[in-house]
Protein backbone atom coordinates (compact mmCIF):
# COMPACT_ATOMS: atom_id res chain seq x y z
CA UNK A 1 0.00 0.00 0.00
CA UNK A 2 1.39 3.23 -0.60
CA UNK A 3 0.17 6.32 0.93
CA UNK A 4 0.81 10.21 -0.33
CA UNK A 5 -0.41 13.33 1.75
CA UNK A 6 0.75 17.10 0.74
CA UNK A 7 -0.93 20.10 2.00
CA UNK A 8 -0.53 23.73 1.45
CA UNK A 9 -2.56 27.30 1.53
CA UNK A 10 -4.15 28.86 -1.17
CA UNK A 11 -4.89 32.32 -0.74
CA UNK A 12 -8.34 32.43 -2.05
CA UNK A 13 -11.78 31.43 -0.34
CA UNK A 14 -13.19 27.93 0.38
CA UNK A 15 -16.15 28.17 -1.79
CA UNK A 16 -13.70 28.96 -4.62
CA UNK A 17 -11.10 26.36 -4.38
CA UNK A 18 -13.74 23.79 -3.43
CA UNK A 19 -15.78 24.35 -6.54
CA UNK A 20 -12.94 23.98 -8.90
CA UNK A 21 -11.40 21.47 -7.31
CA UNK A 22 -14.72 19.44 -6.82
CA UNK A 23 -15.43 19.12 -10.83
CA UNK A 24 -12.17 16.98 -11.96
CA UNK A 25 -12.78 18.14 -15.33
CA UNK A 26 -10.62 21.12 -14.31
CA UNK A 27 -7.74 18.48 -13.38
CA UNK A 28 -6.95 18.76 -17.05
CA UNK A 29 -5.95 22.48 -16.06
CA UNK A 30 -3.28 21.57 -13.53
CA UNK A 31 -2.15 17.98 -13.08
CA UNK A 32 0.29 17.39 -15.47
CA UNK A 33 -0.05 13.62 -15.90
CA UNK A 34 -3.81 13.82 -17.05
CA UNK A 35 -4.36 13.46 -20.44
CA UNK A 36 -8.26 13.33 -20.24
CA UNK A 37 -11.08 13.22 -18.07
CA UNK A 38 -14.89 13.28 -18.85
CA UNK A 39 -17.61 12.78 -16.30
CA UNK A 40 -20.00 10.31 -17.09
CA UNK A 41 -22.78 10.65 -15.06
CA UNK A 42 -25.43 13.08 -15.26
CA UNK A 43 -26.49 15.75 -12.56
CA UNK A 44 -24.67 18.33 -10.25
CA UNK A 45 -21.56 17.04 -8.81
CA UNK A 46 -21.61 14.97 -5.80
CA UNK A 47 -21.64 11.99 -4.23
CA UNK A 48 -22.20 9.05 -6.83
CA UNK A 49 -20.81 11.28 -9.63
CA UNK A 50 -18.63 8.74 -11.89
CA UNK A 51 -15.47 10.27 -14.70
CA UNK A 52 -13.70 8.37 -17.16
CA UNK A 53 -10.56 9.28 -16.70
CA UNK A 54 -6.65 8.88 -18.78
CA UNK A 55 -3.12 9.19 -16.84
CA UNK A 56 -0.02 8.51 -17.98
CA UNK A 57 1.87 6.88 -15.43
CA UNK A 58 5.59 5.50 -15.22
CA UNK A 59 5.60 5.48 -18.52
CA UNK A 60 2.21 4.10 -19.69
CA UNK A 61 -1.50 5.19 -20.50
CA UNK A 62 -3.46 4.09 -17.59
CA UNK A 63 -7.79 4.52 -17.84
CA UNK A 64 -9.78 4.21 -14.81
CA UNK A 65 -13.42 5.01 -13.75
CA UNK A 66 -13.76 7.31 -10.79
CA UNK A 67 -16.41 7.71 -8.54
CA UNK A 68 -17.18 9.79 -6.11
CA UNK A 69 -17.44 8.26 -2.47
CA UNK A 70 -17.53 11.21 -0.26
CA UNK A 71 -18.77 14.89 -0.99
CA UNK A 72 -18.71 17.38 2.20
CA UNK A 73 -19.33 20.79 -0.24
CA UNK A 74 -16.18 23.04 1.09
CA UNK A 75 -15.08 20.64 3.37
CA UNK A 76 -14.01 17.24 1.78
CA UNK A 77 -14.25 15.62 -1.37
CA UNK A 78 -12.81 11.86 -2.45
CA UNK A 79 -12.69 9.49 -5.29
CA UNK A 80 -12.23 6.20 -5.75
CA UNK A 81 -11.25 3.86 -8.84
CA UNK A 82 -13.85 1.25 -10.13
CA UNK A 83 -11.29 -0.06 -12.64
CA UNK A 84 -8.31 0.27 -13.90
CA UNK A 85 -4.61 -1.60 -13.42
CA UNK A 86 -3.98 1.13 -10.42
CA UNK A 87 -6.65 1.13 -7.48
CA UNK A 88 -6.58 4.51 -6.20
CA UNK A 89 -8.36 6.57 -3.55
CA UNK A 90 -7.51 9.53 -3.88
CA UNK A 91 -8.94 12.82 -0.89
CA UNK A 92 -8.99 16.45 -0.78
CA UNK A 93 -9.71 18.15 2.57
CA UNK A 94 -10.47 21.68 2.87
CA UNK A 95 -10.40 24.30 5.57
CA UNK A 96 -10.72 27.74 5.98
CA UNK A 97 -7.67 29.63 7.18
CA UNK A 98 -7.14 33.27 7.67
CA UNK A 99 -6.27 34.73 4.25
CA UNK A 100 -7.25 31.29 2.09
CA UNK A 101 -8.40 27.48 2.00
CA UNK A 102 -5.64 24.71 3.23
CA UNK A 103 -5.97 22.04 0.74
CA UNK A 104 -4.65 18.69 2.00
CA UNK A 105 -3.96 15.70 -0.77
CA UNK A 106 -4.32 12.44 0.37
CA UNK A 107 -3.67 9.35 -1.94
CA UNK A 108 -3.63 5.88 -1.39
CA UNK A 109 -2.89 3.46 -4.12
CA UNK A 110 -2.66 -0.78 -4.28
CA UNK A 111 0.12 -0.94 -6.97
CA UNK A 112 -0.12 -4.54 -8.63
CA UNK A 113 1.30 -6.10 -11.59
CA UNK A 114 4.04 -4.25 -13.02
CA UNK A 115 3.39 -1.64 -10.74
CA UNK A 116 3.75 -3.29 -7.32
CA UNK A 117 7.49 -4.49 -8.38
CA UNK A 118 7.80 -0.56 -8.91
CA UNK A 119 6.25 0.77 -5.74
CA UNK A 120 8.64 2.34 -3.96
CA UNK A 121 9.45 4.35 -7.20
CA UNK A 122 5.46 4.73 -7.77
CA UNK A 123 5.62 6.63 -4.47
CA UNK A 124 8.56 8.69 -4.87
CA UNK A 125 7.30 10.10 -8.32
CA UNK A 126 3.97 10.21 -6.99
CA UNK A 127 4.58 12.34 -4.30
CA UNK A 128 6.63 14.90 -6.26
CA UNK A 129 4.16 14.80 -8.96
CA UNK A 130 1.52 15.62 -6.42
CA UNK A 131 3.64 18.54 -4.84
CA UNK A 132 4.55 20.33 -8.83
CA UNK A 133 1.14 20.19 -9.80
CA UNK A 134 -0.06 21.53 -6.10
CA UNK A 135 2.20 24.53 -6.79
CA UNK A 136 1.09 25.30 -10.11
CA UNK A 137 -2.52 24.51 -8.86
CA UNK A 138 -1.68 27.61 -6.05
CA UNK A 139 0.10 29.40 -8.72
CA UNK A 140 -2.94 29.61 -11.05
CA UNK A 141 -5.80 30.11 -9.15
CA UNK A 142 -4.31 32.94 -6.61
CA UNK A 143 -3.52 34.60 -9.77
CA UNK A 144 -7.42 34.36 -10.94
CA UNK A 145 -6.33 32.27 -13.78
CA UNK A 146 -8.82 29.63 -13.82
Amino acid sequence: MVRIETSMVINRPVEEVFAFLSNMENNMKWRTSQQEVKKLSEGPIGLGTTYRMVNHVLGRQLETEAEVIEFEPNRKYTSRDKSGTLPLKAQRIFEAVEGGTRVTFRLQADPGGVFKIAAPLFATLAKRGIESDAAKLKDLLEAGAL
